[in-house]
């Protein structure tokens, strides 16, 4: 019987609920047993349309680098960041840029033949095959030291109401994406299992409160302090769900087409941050150990205006190199994302490990990335990379040039440092020269 079937039974002898679960499966105290095995962690985190290089890559290499403008966000994580330069997306086939770029970015592989017609008449269908966060969490779940409530879960923000490869990066296999969810009511409901619709919306923690006074006598210290973060955590993210209720410009509205210029919701922000919340209390409770975090989508023509930004993001992209006035809307784009990486990266540096020393940072690996290098020219070369924290044992703190590698051997890598020993990941021979020295 696994770890978490035991926990479960021990919680129901105790006369807790299963409401309760989510709250206290994490705890390494709850059975009096001895820490487990370090938990290792993975986010991959998206947002499109490729980057301003030379206000992006660092000019010097190895550890004595300078973050340019647009990853300046993440200055105090900065000996914990590693920056790779040099990644390419070498997955050809059918489909334009923008579609294998996206749909290709974590299976490595070409997309499948279809009539979903990309740029220059260039058609083509979804992923042919699974792509490195399923297959990580395929991993984890086939052992009952790593397995988890849900292996994996999809987070979005201002994803768009509509399926197609420029939309979705995650597959489970062939021609099988996984939509994240981009509703925190949602998101909310799938976590703590309570949530059926905004106006039935109760409190969670009024419902298991009883259940976990009866189990907080038989904590340890440590898992008490955690406890009231974790509930902590629920109950303002509770206020703010309920708010929206009330306040019509917090609704997050999805449009059923696709207009020209989306009608990302002016409170994004807000709604960004409170998926960041759930993602950490999440794996604080160790639902998951694998989750991604997806802003936007490919060619997203996302209204920035809590920038001041009112042109799309991805016409935006296309204007050439001297258009300055282009290229500053594109900075601010581009920070706020490193922002958003750094607040989570802050959140997570803020929580304790569960399960053994240092924050919850220190055990999870961040992995920021974009379907594109540079938007205006459509290039799959030099693919924004940049990785955040612990969990795989790399040497963190350093700017990396490589030399044109494709990004299956990243993804390869990543495998072999969680744990995963596969021979190739995506087209066998794109991994021909092995996993990359990044320990």
């Amino acid at each position: 019987m696994n770890a978490v079937l035991n926990r479960r039974h021990f919680l129901r002898h105790l006369g807790v609920s299963a409401a309760a679960l989510p709250f206290l499966a994490g705890l390494p105290s709850l059975m009096g047993a001895a820490l487990p095995q370090r938990r290792q962690r993975l986010i991959i985190m998206f947002s499109p349309n490729g980057t301003l290089p030379t206000d992006f890559w660092p000019d010097q290499q190895g550890e004595s680098f300078e973050l340019k403008s647009i990853l300046k966000p993440l200055e105090p994580f900065k000996s914990q960041t590693l920056v790779l330069n040099g990644v390419f997306n070498k997955v050809r086939g059918d489909g334009d840029s923008h579609m294998r770029g996206m749909s290709c970015l974590l299976t490595g592989s070409e997309l499948l033949p279809g009539n979903i017609m990309g740029g220059g008449g260039n058609p083509a269908g979804w992923a042919s095959s699974i792509s490195i966060d399923q297959e990580l969490r395929n991993f984890f779940q086939s052992q009952p030291e790593t397995r988890t409530r849900f292996g994996s879960v999809e987070f979005g923000v201002a994803v768009p109401g509509r399926a197609d490869p420029w939309t979705r990066m995650s597959y489970t296999g062939g021609n099988q994406p996984v939509a994240p969810i981009d509703d925190p009511y949602q998101m909310f409901g799938k976590l703590y299992g309570r949530m059926k619709d905004k106006e039935s919306l109760v409190s969670v923690l009024d419902d298991v409160q009883d259940d976990i006074k009866r189990v907080a006598s038989k904590l340890s210290a440590r898992d008490k302090a955690l406890l009231d973060q974790h509930l902590t955590i629920v109950r303002n993210l509770e206020k703010d769900l309920k708010n929206t209720d009330t306040d019509a410009a917090l609704q997050h509205p999805v449009p059923e087409l696709d207009p020209s210029i989306e009608l990302v919701n002016d409170n994004t922000p807000q709604i960004s941050r409170m998926q960041i919340e759930l993602l950490v209390n999440a794996l604080s409770n160790d639902m998951t150990r694998i989750a991604t975090l997806q802003y936007m989508r490919s060619v997203g023509q996302a209204q920035m205006r809590w920038l001041g930004i009112e042109e799309g993001h991805h016409s935006l992209s296309h204007d050439p190199d001297g258009n300055t006035a282009s290229q500053d809307k594109l900075r601010k784009i581009n920070t706020w994302f490193a922002g958003e990486l750094a607040f989570l990266a802050k959140r997570l540096s803020e929580t304790p490990e569960p399960a053994g020393e240092g924050s919850m940072l220190d055990h999870t690996l961040i992995v920021w990335t974009n379907e594109l290098g540079k938007g205006n020219s459509h290039t799959l070369d030099n693919i924004p990379l940049v990785m955040v924290g612990g969990g795989a044992n790399f040497k963190m703190g350093r700017s990396l040039k490589l030399d044109k590698v494709a990004h299956n051997r990243l993804w390869l890598t990543l495998a072999h440092a969680m744990g995963h020993q596969i021979p190739t990941f995506g087209k066998p021979e794109l991994c021909a020269e092995g996993v990359l020295d990044l320990a």
